[in-house]
């Protein structure tokens, strides 16, 4: 009985690992194959990811660093030189807060907007290739999982 607790706690191993390793490379693919669909555009995956945060609609007026920080879960070091550079290319402004005038918050600016309004069809089709074999359920399977993984990790 033993061997069989050994070997099924190797096997569980085994596929943590391979579990891991596969969402590394995904994220390395995302990473390069995303950026290639970017490429036109000279905006980088990290990029696209601060643009289309502050699209969604409820931040349309702008979002704290740290929320930001928060929502993208990067510390705000590597947001400060992310969001500098795009700053300098026109596509964010600081503004300061309606709520309190003392801080700042940052915004798609009106030049941010119209790329990332340019960016949605080659977004979109990347997604669409990325996705093609996963049916909705899937993909909806696919965030409940994510989700699941990523709430466990955030408590290491």
């Amino acid at each position: 009985m033993p061997d069989l607790h050994i070997k099924k706690n190797y096997a569980a191993q085994e596929i943590n690992n391979r579990l891991f390793f596969r969402l590394f490379q995904v994220a390395n693919t995302l990473h390069t194959k995303g950026a290639q669909a970017l490429e036109e555009f000279g905006v980088t995956t990290q990029q696209w990811s601060v643009l289309g945060a502050l699209s969604r609609p409820q931040v349309l007026d702008g979002m704290s660093i740290g929320d930001l920080s928060r929502f993208l879960l990067v510390s705000r070091q590597n947001l400060t030189g992310l969001l500098s550079r795009l700053e300098r290319d026109g596509l964010i402004e600081r503004v300061t807060s309606e709520d309190d005038r003392r801080s700042r918050k940052v915004k798609l600016s009106a030049q941010g907007a119209v790329l990332w309004k340019k960016l949605q069809e080659p977004i979109h089709n990347f997604y669409d290739q990325a996705l093609k074999d996963l049916s909705f359920d899937d993909r909806l399977a696919f965030i409940h999982y994510f989700t699941k993984l990523q709430t466990n990790m955030s408590k290491l």
